[in-house]
């Protein structure tokens, strides 16, 4: 694993925030003497400066593939570093107190890609089970795995995968055919009005409906605007329409003398 120095050091100082810092006792690797250092944690990396105001870090610990445990040691509140590796190094650290050794215990633990994985997975599990415990309605006694649960598709998704079926005889109103695809909608009387010739004997066709776009809403539930709506939605937005004009014209022509 190759690691950047100057990325590092640039890293370690930078004002990201860190999970844990304070000063710590490290252990020599060749002399057992403890040294009083500043330690900052920061995702899976440890690093540790000879003062807290030192600008650039003695070392770094990457926490992947170790355990975090408590060691026997001559110095209060120890605990230990290890690696799974034969030749892998051993780092013993000895806090300032009881609160501080446990805190530093748990926020190393934590602090590893393997850790977070597997807290990721509980959670989307978690998740799963929600999902598949609120669509069944039950508290605890649905059956089938969450897994095999699949949601239901919406009465939208229905609709809109079932083709229109147009009648096979389309209604009239007033003598003219009504292009309407809604099931179950009763057709209107029939009555006598647009039955008038061409000019040259042939009955004229009935008028084209105009088009337009139906959104979703209207597609799945059927939304028709009536001719009242309308026109009070007009009269009201023209009523503010035209008194925003009566206020530019009067800013137009100024101030009265």
């Amino acid at each position: 694993m190759k690691l950047n120095e100057r990325s590092l050091a640039f890293y370690a100082t930078c004002d990201s925030p860190a999970d844990n810092a304070g000063f710590l006792y490290k252990r020599g690797e060749r002399h057992t003497a403890y040294h009083r250092r500043w330690f900052v944690l920061k995702g899976n990396m440890l690093f540790y400066f000879e003062e807290r105001e030192s600008r650039e870090p003695v070392g770094v610990i990457v926490l992947e593939g170790c355990t975090v445990e408590l060691c026997d040691s001559a110095e209060e509140f120890t605990f230990a570093i290890r690696f799974g590796g034969i030749k892998s190094r051993t780092y013993v650290l000895a806090a300032e107190s009881q609160a501080a050794m446990e805190s530093w215990v748990k926020s190393l633990s934590r602090a590893s890609f393997d850790y977070m994985r597997l807290v990721v997975r509980e959670l989307e599990k978690q998740l799963e089970e929600m999902r598949y415990g609120v669509a069944g309605g039950c508290a605890g006694g649905c059956r089938g795995s969450p897994s095999s649960w699949k949601p239901k598709p919406s009465e939208l998704e229905r609709s809109l995968e079932r083709p229109l079926a147009l009648p096979a005889v389309l209604p009239k109103e007033n003598g003219c055919a009504v292009w309407n695809n809604t099931s179950g909608a009763n057709p209107p009387p029939e009555a006598s009005g647009c039955d008038e010739d061409a000019g040259d004997g042939n009955p004229r066709p009935p008028p084209l409906p105009p088009r337009r776009r139906a959104s979703s809403t209207e597609v799945g539930n059927a939304v028709v605007e009536s001719p009242s709506s309308f026109c009070w939605l007009h009269e009201r937005y023209g009523r503010e329409v035209a008194q925003l004009r009566r206020n530019w014209l009067e800013r137009q022509r100024g101030p009265q003398p």
